[in-house]
């Protein structure tokens, strides 16, 4: 029976009873023929097994090689050495696993990430990946926890849907029609979708909120956490083509309420992940501080990790519209010394750039822009009253966070009924198509609002790594679909 083991986690916070036990995990290190580091993912930290000589014959000692997995039966004892209070002396050891030594991919030294995603599959073995993923785990099941308090329904949205919220146009189409040639045609040549599987054409979900917000006129407040895609060619440290989104939507609720919401949500996430993965945070620090001593002094972070996060917790978000922002970039050293690499004007898509000035620079902390331009924002987001001639601006909101830029995004929702079809119009969103969506500022609309928080952005911020495939299991990028 397998399930009488103790995992090494507690045994390490265990005293040392003299009791027997169990414990199974993957070879570390093998020194001298003795001492065996036994670790089993539940932490960063090795358990030592002590295996006294003769206890095991030759055959079995060759065996014990890094990445080999063992089942010990031992008495737990006071450690002698350095680094741990308690070890186990073995009193039966059997191998349940092979690894050669020489082809086992991880030898126990330092690797690249570079190196480490080439080998996803076995990177969570390493203390730099076994505490990215124990700690997104913990940010899952806080996500949960925080909605679930609040009396939020969780809601799963659909991954195939026929509709683009964004307005984005970039995604991954669904079809089981023939890619050689043969799918039936229209008479202008064009694709006829009427014959596929789902009797029109879809497409995997670029966001759930449309439907969401179909929940929260019966729930009051909905959450959906779940995988969403975008078929951009962006090969950079923050994209993803497939990637987790957690989107609230809330009804009853302004633009003010949405910002207390996701702010008091972020600060929620941190104080979990602090509270119940402190070793795994002190891990990732250290491993951080590391890495910057590398880097010129101008390139350095102003916080080490804990520091970050701390601060994010402990200090309230800056709140500026966003013509306050392009008034502080226009104003800004960097715009004067001409380095932004993109223009810096009103009416312009905030760049990452801008955006880390705003946090990084000027504020040091993380900030809320709300006020855009309504021509760079979605059809949904709610038209604000009395602006400037010229400057019609939406009750949008984004989080912006050091190290990252833009971590969250919301809006309130337009929920005039007028100004909604007038301004999907404006915008070519198809009107008759989009009538289920519509009915809901039909019968019983409301004020409602809600925002969007990318996952694998908040772990990022988290973890303190630099690269977001660094924090998804497996990721899926341009050009690379492996595993």
């Amino acid at each position: 029976m397998f399930n009488n083991r103790t995992k090494i986690k507690h045994l390490l916070q265990s005293e040392p009873t003299g009791n027997e036990v169990i414990v199974m995990g993957w070879v570390r290190t093998f020194r001298n023929n003795q001492f065996i580091a036994l670790n089993d993912g539940s932490t960063n930290n090795n358990l030592q097994v002590v295996t006294e000589l003769g206890l095991l014959d030759d055959a079995t000692l060759k065996r014990i090689t890094t990445g080999a997995s063992l089942k010990v039966t031992g008495i737990i004892v006071a450690s002698q050495g350095k680094g741990q209070t308690v070890e186990l002396k073995a009193t039966t050891l059997e191998v349940l696993g092979d690894s050669d030594a020489e082809k086992y991919p991880l030898q126990p030294k330092k690797h690249s990430l570079e190196f480490l995603r080439e080998k996803a599959h076995l990177r969570f073995r390493t203390n730099t990946f076994g505490s990215v993923f124990r700690i997104r785990h913990s940010l899952a099941y806080a996500i949960h926890k925080f909605y679930n308090d609040k009396g939020f329904v969780y809601l799963h949205t659909p991954i195939i849907t026929a509709s683009d919220a964004e307005g984005a146009g970039e995604m991954f189409r669904v079809t089981t029609l023939p890619m050689d040639g043969t799918a039936p045609k229209n008479e202008d040549g064009s694709i006829n979708y009427k014959e596929d599987f789902f009797g029109k054409s879809t497409n995997l979900t670029v966001s759930g909120q449309l439907e969401g917000e179909l929940g929260a006129m019966a729930f009051s407040e909905i959450y959906t956490f779940g995988p969403t895609f975008r078929a951009e060619n962006s090969n950079t440290t923050r994209h993803l083509a497939e990637f987790w989104m957690i989107e609230p939507e809330m009804a009853f609720s302004d633009i003010e309420d949405n910002m207390n919401l996701a702010e008091e949500f972020i600060r929620y996430l941190i104080k979990y992940v602090m509270e119940h993965n402190a070793d795994d945070i002190d891990f990732l620090d250290q491993r951080l501080a590391e890495e910057e001593k590398s880097l010129p002094q101008d390139k350095r972070s102003e916080f080490g990790l804990k520091e970050k996060l701390e601060f994010v917790v402990n200090n309230p978000f800056e709140r500026i519209t966003y013509t306050e922002a392009i008034q502080i970039l226009l104003d800004s050293p960097a715009y004067k010394k001409k380095k932004f690499q993109y223009e810096v004007k009103w009416g312009i898509d905030l760049q990452s750039e801008h955006e880390r000035y705003l946090v990084e620079k000027h504020f040091k902390k993380p900030v809320i822009v709300t006020g855009y331009p309504a021509a760079i924002k979605a059809f949904y987001m709610r038209l604000n009253d009395n602006c400037e001639e010229g400057k019609q601006t939406v009750a949008a909101m984004d989080i912006l966070a050091p190290g990252i830029g833009e971590i969250v995004g919301g809006s309130q929702r337009e929920e005039r009924y007028e100004k909604l079809v007038a301004r999907m119009q404006e915008m070519h969103i198809p009107v008759e198509e989009m009538s289920w969506y519509l009915d809901t500022r039909r019968f019983g609309s409301v004020p409602h609002a809600g925002f969007g928080l990318g996952f694998e952005r908040m772990v990022l911020f988290v973890t303190g790594m630099t690269n977001i495939r660094d924090v998804i299991a497996f990721a899926r990028t341009p050009n690379n679909c492996e595993f």
